[in-house]
């Protein structure tokens, strides 16, 4: 057996984060388990983020939290360098890259299948060139140019994400005739462009994009109806953890429940979203979400689009 050290950055061999000494084989799309949704875990490497910013803003302490998550069961790590949180500031692709790409690379080298939360197509090339495995891109309606090149020119997988605007203006984007009819018609308007540019539909994730320009009863309508965004024919991303529609939900005597103590109310989600043939939920806390998909995948919940 290999011997042990403390994870890299993370201080003297007696930290509780040990790794092997040897880089493990790189984790490839096509080995994720099948037959029950599949886990995602949110690292934000961002100083204002709206549930843990700064709590992983050095490349030190993300590669350390990543790890845990990673051996706390998480199917695929997703890393961000800039908030996507309404009225977030803009973050340059520089500096983005620059807080990404150790993390990345850490967490490739460690044995994790690793996904880049990014709407910068510079960024997502970076990542993908120190071993990113997928593109997870909210930029929405507003893809940007050479994003779609990317995508078909790589051929990895691509999650696309419903947003209008960007988070300076998304929370004043919100009138909808019919918000998941509407939400379908605008994801179907970019994957047109992504086929246009050569991208093929099973590299296509459809995320509804919960939280971003909608309103809170518009968050609740879109996952009542799953049903029409699976009719699409791709694989489905649901990503609710601590979003603010569910601080709503729990609210106690006038009081918003905080991002962190939303967390059984995002585990139920992800029970329910997983009964319903979800592919994967993205969350903080993986422990509760991995126990419900798979309690959701023993009483027989529909094969997730695998």
């Amino acid at each position: 057996m290999d011997s042990l050290a403390a994870a890299p950055g993370t201080g003297p061999a007696t930290s509780p984060l040990p790794v092997l000494r040897k880089p493990r084989p790189a984790a490839k799309f096509e080995d994720l388990p099948t037959g029950r949704s599949l886990v995602m875990a949110i690292l934000n490497v961002t100083p204002d983020s709206f549930s843990d910013g700064g709590k992983h803003a050095t490349a030190d302490s993300a590669i350390a939290a990543g790890l845990r998550m990673f051996y706390a069961g998480a199917d695929i790590i997703d890393v961000g360098g800039e908030s996507t949180r309404p009225g977030a500031e803009d973050v340059s692709p520089e500096e983005e890259q620059r807080r990404v790409l150790p993390v990345v690379a850490a967490l490739v080298k460690a044995g994790a299948l690793v996904s880049i939360d990014t709407t910068h197509a510079s960024t997502a090339e970076a990542a993908l060139e120190v071993g990113a495995a997928i593109i997870n891109d909210v930029s929405g309606l507003t893809l940007e140019p050479g994003m779609a090149e990317l995508v078909a020119r790589t051929k990895v997988p691509y999650v696309l994400t419903h947003r209008r605007g960007d988070a300076k203006t998304m929370s004043s984007l919100t009138d909808y005739q019919d918000v998941a009819n509407d939400v379908v018609a605008e994801l179907r308007g970019v994957r047109d462009k992504l086929y246009a540019a050569g991208v093929q539909p099973e590299q296509i994730i459809i995320d509804p994009g919960i939280g971003f320009s909608k309103t809170d009863e518009q968050n609740w309508e879109l996952l009542r109806n799953l049903d029409r965004l699976e009719a699409m024919g791709h694989k489905v991303l649901i990503g609710v953890s601590r979003k603010r529609f569910l601080g709503t939900l729990l609210t106690v005597a006038g009081k918003a429940a905080l991002p962190e103590e939303r967390d059984a109310a995002t585990a139920a989600i992800t029970a329910i979203t997983a009964a319903r043939g979800a592919w994967a939920v993205r969350v903080h806390d993986v422990g509760p979400s991995l126990d419900a998909v798979k309690v959701a995948a023993r009483l027989g919940a529909p094969n997730p689009g695998h």
